[in-house]
């Protein structure tokens, strides 16, 4: 990784209070809903994002969302948490994803998209694991933030932008430029951050889920699976799916159960 990538997330600034003391309710399991609702409605930025998200037919309530309350009695505390971290994360790192050729919006979505395809797919093998992965999915791409950055810094954008364009493994194309892939960029800046080891070491093996340790293979190859099927330069495309299906096949999965899953996230936002 190049020293000026690990130079700038030592300078990262410290996350807000507010996500600290989400952190802290969540980490508390004497804590409630409305403890999760009561630290979360006095940082509008925050409260916007979720109630966005809320309404999206990602998650098809049914209902409009309108206030913070509702959306975390919806969500629940780790969907809140994740939703509030990623939200301020992107808010705190400056994006400009122009090297990605997308927005930041467009990638806002695209992270939105793999969380809930994970959600989606993960709650019909184990509840607990999916609730658990939803947050890593959320957040895994992150480092693109940063890989962004350095690239332009180098005045090596247009050409970043045009391998991305056609390439079917970004991480390729990140080694090339940043000597590092976006899973351990993201793992660095979560490291400084703080966050507990497993969070962090399956998002470092995401891009090369054999390498992992045991104990986190399984959640390192749900996220390269995810981040395969949407990819950040053909989510959803028929290459994308896939490429993404014949991981889940060679990992042992239940190839059908992916497959309704995409069909569902597709069905709802196309």
């Amino acid at each position: 990784m190049k020293s000026s990538i690990i130079d700038n997330i030592k300078a990262l600034p410290p996350l807000s209070s507010t996500i600290v003391k989400i952190n802290q309710i969540y980490a508390d399991e004497n804590s409630t809903i409305k403890d999760m609702g009561n630290a979360i409605e006095h940082d509008p930025m925050i409260v916007a994002n979720i109630l966005k998200i809320a309404n999206s037919p990602l998650y098809g309530f049914g209902r409009e969302i309108k206030n913070a309350a509702q959306a975390v009695s919806l969500f629940g505390m780790s969907m809140t948490r994740s939703i509030a971290i990623g939200n301020s994360i992107r808010k705190l790192l400056n994006v400009d994803m122009q090297p990605y050729r997308v927005t930041s919006d467009e990638f806002a979505h695209i992270s939105s998209l793999q969380a809930a395809l994970i959600l989606d797919w993960y709650k019909k093998i184990d509840r607990q694991k999916a609730e658990k992965l939803y947050l890593a999915a959320f957040l895994q791409e992150t480092g693109k933030i940063l890989i962004a950055s350095e690239v332009i810094q180098n005045d090596e954008a247009i050409s970043f932008a045009s391998e991305v364009e056609n390439s079917n493994n970004l991480a390729m194309v990140e080694k090339a430029y940043v000597n590092a892939t976006c899973g351990e960029v993201t793992a660095l800046v979560f490291k400084h951050w703080g966050f507990d080891e497993e969070f962090i070491e399956m998002i470092h093996y995401s891009d090369a889920p054999s390498q992992a340790p045991s104990e986190v293979r399984e959640f390192a190859t749900a996220l390269k699976i995810v981040k395969t099927v949407v990819a950040i330069n053909k989510p959803f495309s028929e290459v994308s799916i896939n490429f993404g299906l014949k991981i889940a096949q060679d990992a042992g999965y239940r190839v059908e159960l992916l497959e309704e899953s995409i069909n569902n996230i597709m069905q709802s936002v196309f």
